[in-house]
């Protein structure tokens, strides 16, 4: 993947993202920076998409569970790994076409970073569309210890090169 385009002489463009083309099955991208989450985050987070659950912004609630703490909300901690991958797998995306098999195998808490690795696991040609493709990746979010915290499959719908939007 270039990280940036010569537009003129001495003159470079940031290039954000991969096109059809640079996608091989097996393919690991190691996706960095990791992203620490914070308490605020999560109670911000879950209040503003109308999660109210006491685990997610009741910190008294929550001290008397089997966790002790609040938990992050699932849905941040999502997110926030799904956009980890946006700069490796979908920056010149047309659209997602779905997601699938989302495991939550680890429960994230205020303070916790993630990172996140994606694999290709298929690249097609898309049969109704000649430019464009299907790729479709395995991702998955681990804390700072190492344990995976999440993984889920992702269907991505992307251009063939030069025929990407700004090509």
């Amino acid at each position: 993947m270039q990280s940036a385009i010569e537009v003129s002489p001495q003159r470079f463009r940031a290039s954000y993202g991969r096109y059809l083309e640079d996608f091989e099955v097996g393919h690991v991208y190691e996706h960095r920076p990791g992203r620490t989450i914070t308490d605020n985050d999560n109670i911000q987070f879950s209040l503003m998409t109308m999660n109210a659950h006491p685990m997610h912004c009741d910190a008294n609630y929550a001290s008397k569970s089997e966790f002790g703490r609040l938990l992050v909300n699932s849905g941040l901690s999502l997110a926030v790994v799904l956009g980890m991958t946006v700069n490796d797998v979908s920056a010149k995306a047309i659209a997602n076409l779905g997601w699938k098999e989302i495991r939550l195998t680890a429960p994230v808490f205020g303070g916790d970073t993630l990172y996140a690795e994606s694999e290709v696991l298929e690249v097609r040609a898309s049969k109704s569309r000649p430019t464009q493709g299907i790729v479709t990746t395995r991702t998955r979010g681990f804390n700072q210890d190492g344990v995976m915290v999440m993984e889920f499959i992702r269907m991505s719908l992307i251009p063939r090169r030069g025929h990407g939007v700004g090509d």
